[in-house]
């Protein structure tokens, strides 16, 4: 999967400002296996399920399990191999997520999930869908630890996770992920601001002026552009 492997998608850039449509139901103590080796905490949401992650965990009748089965063979034939199914779904996932819509997106990776289990790109657009639909941040930071480990990871993964740290208000957690994440991606404006406004948080404004001026060099989105201003004004940048 190396073209995709190397596809940046930073999906919380695109969606920071989406309102929260719905709150998350208790979360149940047990895990469920949903992929070889891989746990996740069982939860579910109001919402239909096939627009939570893992189709809510939902017992699916014959008839549902048939209809994933044709799904899945369907768009193997359609793409060529599974690899490709993989990557086109997944790619209408990351685009639904960029256009604000995440129900859509959630539709997309539950489709992904049908076709490669494994992928870290599910866990990926999983913790979005998570974070943005159902602000659960407890959900969401699980799910991206999990990613980290999957295969095949999209380059902006450890950017995503650090900004939904920050917005979980957990600075410090986030800044070692976003000195990775610029390490990943160094061509990624958005990850340098978060790391940026990381570190100022955190009482080192000298290294958050450093991350200021790599933004700055990359010319970072629109969307982290007033956060660059905010930490380049309060950490007196030159």
């Amino acid at each position: 999967m190396n073209r995709f492997k190397n596809y940046l998608m930073p999906a919380v850039r695109a969606v920071a400002c989406v309102a929260m449509l719905t709150s998350p139901l208790a979360a149940a103590a047990d895990t469920v296996e949903v992929a070889p080796g891989v746990q996740v905490t069982k939860r579910s949401y109001t919402a239909p399920t096939n627009e939570q992650p893992f189709f809510g965990f939902a017992a699916k009748n014959s008839e549902e399990k048939a209809s994933d089965e044709k799904f899945v063979s369907a768009i193997i034939g359609a793409t060529g191999s599974r690899e490709k199914a993989f990557e086109e779904i997944t790619m209408r996932g990351w685009r639904a997520v960029n256009s604000g819509k995440i129900r859509e997106a959630a539709l997309r990776f539950n489709q992904a999930f049908l076709i490669s289990p494994e992928e870290s790109s599910v866990y990926h657009g999983f913790a979005v869908v998570a974070q943005f639909r159902f602000n659960d941040f407890d959900a969401a930071d699980e799910l991206f630890k999990i990613a980290l480990r999957q295969p095949d990871p999209v380059k902006a993964l450890r950017a995503d996770y650090g900004r939904m740290l920050l917005i979980a208000k957990r600075p410090r957690d986030a800044e070692p992920v976003l000195a990775q994440a610029v390490k990943d991606a160094p061509e990624f404006g958005d990850a340098w601001t978060n790391l940026a406004v990381a570190r100022f948080q955190n009482g080192n404004a000298s290294a958050a002026c450093a991350a200021v001026e790599e933004a700055l060099k990359r010319r970072p989105s629109n969307n982290s552009g007033q956060d660059l201003i905010t930490v380049k004004n309060a950490a007196q940048c030159k």
